[in-house]
Order: C-alpha cells, then sequence, then structure tokens
C-alpha cells in the first residue's frame, strides 16, 4: 500500500510504556483509515497517558487541505482506547469526505419551479411597462 506521508506517523507516551508492538499497531490501523478515506496524509500522531487505572489515547491526522482531524478517548485497555480515538477520527474524515463528494441528484421540480417563477415576473413587468406606454 503506497501512502504519501505515511512516515509522518509520530506514537509517544509521556508517562507509559508503549513497549514495540503497540507504535507498529498504531501506524498500520492508520494508514488504514487514511488509505481508505482521501490517500494523502500530511501527518499524523497519537498521543497516549495515564488518567489512573485508564489510559487516554488522542489520535490526530492531517489530510490534504483540510483541517486537522482529532479524536480522544479513555478505556483500561490501551488498544481499547486508541480503537475508539481511531473510530472518532475515521468518522470526521468520513463526513469530510462525504461533504466534498458532489454525487448528490439535482432536484429537477425545484429548479423547473425557481425557472417558472422568473419567467413569470419578466413577463408581468414587461405587460406593466407595456401598459404603462
Amino acid at each position: 500500500m503506497s501512502l504519501e506521508g505515511a512516515e509522518n506517523i509520530l506514537v509517544q507516551s509521556s508517562n507509559v510504556d508503549l513497549g514495540d508492538m503497540f507504535p507498529e499497531y498504531a501506524k498500520t490501523n492508520i494508514r488504514q483509515v487514511a488509505a481508505k478515506y482521501f490517500g494523502h496524509m500530511i501527518m499524523a500522531s497519537v498521543h497516549v497517558s495515564r488518567d489512573g487505572i485508564t489510559y487516554r489515547c488522542t489520535v490526530n491526522i492531517q489530510m490534504g487541505a483540510l483541517k486537522m482531524m482529532s479524536g480522544e478517548a479513555k478505556d483500561k485497555d490501551l488498544y481499547t482506547a486508541f480503537r475508539s480515538a481511531l473510530q472518532k477520527t475515521a468518522k470526521q474524515l468520513r463526513r469530510s469526505k462525504r461533504e466534498l463528494r458532489e454525487d448528490k441528484a439535482a432536484r429537477t421540480d425545484k429548479d423547473m419551479l425557481l425557472r417558472e417563477g422568473t419567467q413569470t415576473r419578466i413577463r408581468d413587468e414587461e405587460d406593466f411597462q407595456a401598459a404603462a406606454e
């Protein structure tokens, strides 16, 4: 899978030992989400911290010219917290992609009503001007 910006993924923690597997797991999942929605990832970061007995995970993804998408989740399991935060970020990307698509059907009935309304107004104005002369 070739993805631009895939090397710009930062996985860090302030006070939690992430081990060797979690950073690779996080990078792989972020690459999959980025490839699915836009494919041109500028940068991504994952930050993990500890809140008592729970992990707080924040995922930030910058795609193309879009604003930074961010998701945060807490859970007792580190991997579950990461997946929840990534799902929140993926939902934002999905909604942005849907908003940018232009495959919405045109409302021909509304367009016809607007055209008829302007033509009627033009005819009324022409009749008014002719009667005034």
